[in-house]
C-alpha cells in the first residue's frame, strides 16, 4: 500500500536473512561475528528500505518452523535504538494481539485499535486492554478506530465501551483502486475522503495539522 516492491528495491526482510543465517547460505565473510552482531549488522545493511518520505523494515514471512523469539528478540534491541533518528515510528502489527503479546517494544506512545464491524473486534478492546496491562506494556494512549465498514449505530456500539473513540476512516473508491494498481496511499489526492478522515483522526490524537 505504500507502493514499494522491496524484492526490486533490492531490500531483504529480517526473516530472509534469518533463515539465510540458519541454513548456512552466504555472509561467509561474517562468520567469525557473534549471531547476534551479525544480526543487527545485516538488519542495517539490507533490510532497511529508505527514501525521502519515510523508511521501512519488513519483518517478512516465516519459512522454516519454530518460533520468532529470535526476530523478537532483534527487533526489541533494534527498535528504540532506530527510533532515535524519526520523528514518528510506526508499527504496523496485522497480528493484532499476538504481536502485543511478543512485547517487541515495551513502551507505546499511541495504541490506535482498528475495528471492523464486528462482535469479535469489539471484544477485542477489552482484551487488548488486559493484555497492554499484564505483559507490561506501557501505553499513553489507546485510541479506537472505526474502519469504512461501519455504520452510525454500529460506531455507537464503540462510543459505548468508554475508551478513546477518534472517528471513521471514510469509504474511498480511489483506495481501492490505488491498491488494484499498487499505487501508494501516501499519492492520494488531499481532498479524497479516506485521506481527510484519517487527518482529522490523526489531529484528535494531537499530531496537528498532518
Amino acid at each position: 500500500m505504500l507502493g514499494i516492491d522491496l524484492e526490486k528495491e533490492g531490500v531483504r526482510t529480517v526473516l530472509d536473512i534469518l533463515f539465510d543465517i540458519q541454513k548456512k547460505q552466504g555472509y561467509e565473510e561474517l562468520g567469525s561475528m557473534p549471531l547476534p552482531e551479525k544480526v543487527e549488522y545485516l538488519f542495517t545493511r539490507e533490510c532497511l528500505y529508505e527514501s525521502k518520505s519515510f523508511d521501512l523494515v519488513s519483518l517478512g514471512v516465516k519459512w522454516t518452523e519454530g518460533c520468532y523469539c529470535a526476530p523478537n528478540n532483534l527487533l526489541r534491541a533494534i527498535i528504540p535504538r532506530l527510533a532515535q533518528n524519526y520523528t514518528n515510528t510506526v508499527i504496523d502489527a496485522p497480528a493484532g494481539l499476538e504481536h502485543l503479546n511478543r512485547k517487541v517494544t515495551s513502551e507505546i506512545d499511541d495504541l490506535f485499535l482498528i475495528l471492523d464491524p464486528s462482535l469479535k473486534s469489539l471484544r477485542n478492546i477489552e482484551r487488548t486492554q488486559k493484555l497492554v496491562a499484564e505483559v507490561g506494556v506501557k501505553c499513553h494512549n489507546f485510541y479506537l478506530v472505526a474502519n469504512y465498514r461501519f455504520t452510525q449505530n454500529a460506531e455507537k456500539l464503540i462510543q459505548d465501551t468508554g475508551a478513546a473513540y477518534l472517528g471513521k476512516i471514510e469509504p474511498d473508491d480511489e483506495v481501492e483502486e490505488y491498491n488494484l494498481q499498487g499505487k501508494s496511499l501516501l499519492e492520494l489526492p488531499d481532498d479524497s475522503p479516506a485521506s481527510l478522515s484519517v487527518k482529522g483522526i490523526l489531529e484528535m490524537a494531537g499530531y496537528g495539522t498532518v
